[in-house]
């Protein structure tokens, strides 16, 4: 038949029983994507990462479906297309500023190749937070963030390579060890602070988890992230404050299983896409505020600063 003849091919029944089959495929992932096996390459953790990013499938399927003129292809997308919405569709809803909260805060990784600290500081200042917290902060580079920062947050604390700038007073500063054991010496990545707010006080973190690597050989390795968010909720399960706020660069999505010793203590927005690296072309929310006893009502990224993530603002409310 030829290629005329089979454009003008009535819509059939029997045709397009592989492209329901992926149809079905699609769905099951997002929906089971939890039973998905960690290894080899923790290729769970891979799919958990960009698990939104399984609906683009949809619109090329049911372009595929118009193609075949097949009633069971077609019918057939509406299965992951269901389970995406069901999962992330509130995120395509407009977001509520007018929304009650307690406080404002920031997460910013702000690079340790950042060129303009004072302009990255411009550009969280725009979002009016109560409490700020930094990553990858050098010894070059913090009496600069320091310096601007000072005049609105008179309070603040640096451990490492990590820090928290606060409105409200600061006491209980504390090292959160989430070092990793194949990690040498000088790698400090986690605080702690009891900050005194109108509302009593709350216990924020700030962490700064290992990165991950894709590659051909070694898969998705999260080994080391994995083995230090063990170390962070443990450190959170200890905590005696009833409120918590977690800020930091977990380097994992809230999807990812690599993060439920964490996420399992602490609870993230609800929706909310905010994708927050990398920052040219933002892919995924690596970037996180959770809180306990309290609940993060918004989330949303600010505009580009001199580092390869975005800074990631959100409002919480006790």
């Amino acid at each position: 038949m030829t290629k005329a003849a089979n454009s003008r091919a009535p819509w059939s029944r029997r045709r397009g029983r592989v492209l329901g089959v992926f149809s079905v495929l699609v769905a099951l992932l997002l929906v089971l994507h939890s039973v998905v096996p960690g290894t080899p390459g923790h290729v769970g953790s891979l799919l958990e990462t960009f698990l939104p990013w399984l609906g683009l499938a949809v619109p090329v399927l049911l372009v595929l479906a118009v193609v075949r003129r097949s009633y069971v292809a077609l019918a057939s997308t509406l299965l992951p297309a269901a389970a995406w919405l069901a999962l992330f569709g509130g995120a395509l809803l407009p977001g509520d500023d007018d929304s009650p909260h307690t406080l404002t805060v920031l997460q910013h990784n702000v690079s340790d190749q950042n060129p303009d600290p004072a302009g990255t500081v411009r550009t969280l200042l725009g979002a009016d937070p109560e409490l700020v917290a930094l990553e990858e902060l050098t010894p070059a580079a913090l009496p600069a963030y320091e310096a601007a920062l000072s005049a609105n947050y008179p309070h603040h604390a640096t451990q490492g390579t990590v820090g928290l700038w606060s409105k409200y007073p600061l006491s209980g500063i504390r090292q959160v060890d989430v070092k990793p054991r194949a990690v040498g010496e000088g790698w400090d990545r986690g605080l702690r602070a009891t900050a005194r707010t109108a509302q009593g006080e709350v216990a924020v973190y700030v962490a700064h988890l290992p990165s991950v690597r894709l590659g051909l050989s070694g898969g998705f390795s999260a080994g080391l992230r994995d083995e230090s968010a063990v170390l962070l909720g443990a450190a959170l399960a200890a905590e005696p404050l009833d409120r918590v706020i977690l800020l930091g660069d977990l380097n994992s999505t809230l999807d990812d299983r690599g993060l439920e010793p964490v996420s399992s203590q602490l609870d993230g927005p609800e929706f909310d896409f905010a994708f927050s690296w990398p920052a040219k072309l933002p892919l995924a929310r690596i970037d996180q505020v959770m809180a306990r006893s309290a609940t993060v009502t918004r989330v949303w990224t600010l505009p580009a600063t001199g580092s390869d993530h975005l800074p990631v603002a959100a409002r919480i409310r006790f």
